[in-house]
């Protein structure tokens, strides 16, 4: 449990650190290793990415919202203690998910739902940062269940 969190942590600072590095230097290797391992869990748009010091982030504007908000839920969830097993659980791959959690993450992800239909559709333009602030909740709630379940009884 404490390694998933020191994870979600360590993360978006890694994030931060290789947009710095490109910033200052242009990269190095580790920067270029780190673009590289991003790209193969994000599209990274240049058009749906923030840019800071003239350098695009990582990741797009919605998975930065998941990753800076992942530490918030992991340290909520291990700030918990021993999870306690509820009345109400399924089993998927050996572990225990209640409801409770299902219900959580799916309550969570209805802003980026909401920014996604409003994308497809074409009835709003949906900014960078209205993707970010949309993911926040999905990105704790995520975080937070993942470290609950892996979180020994």
């Amino acid at each position: 449990m404490k390694i998933l969190v020191a994870a979600s942590i360590a993360w978006p600072l890694v994030m931060a650190a290789g947009v710095w590095d490109r910033a200052m230097t242009g990269g190095s290797i580790w920067t270029n290793i780190l673009y590289t391992a991003a790209s193969r869990i994000c599209h990274q748009r240049p058009e749906r990415s923030f840019h800071t010091a003239g350098v695009k982030w990582p990741v797009c504007g919605r998975c930065s919202g998941l990753y800076l908000a992942a530490p918030l839920g992991a340290l909520a969830a291990a700030s918990m203690g021993r999870r306690r097993r509820g009345p109400a659980t399924t089993r998927a791959g050996g572990w225990r998910i209640t409801n409770t959690n299902a219900v959580l993450v799916a309550l969570a992800s209805l802003p980026t739902a909401v920014t996604i239909v409003a994308e497809w559709t074409g009835l709003l333009p949906v900014s960078t940062l209205a993707r970010a602030l949309a993911a926040l909740p999905l990105g704790a709630a995520i975080a937070f269940v993942i470290v609950r379940v892996v979180a020994k009884p």
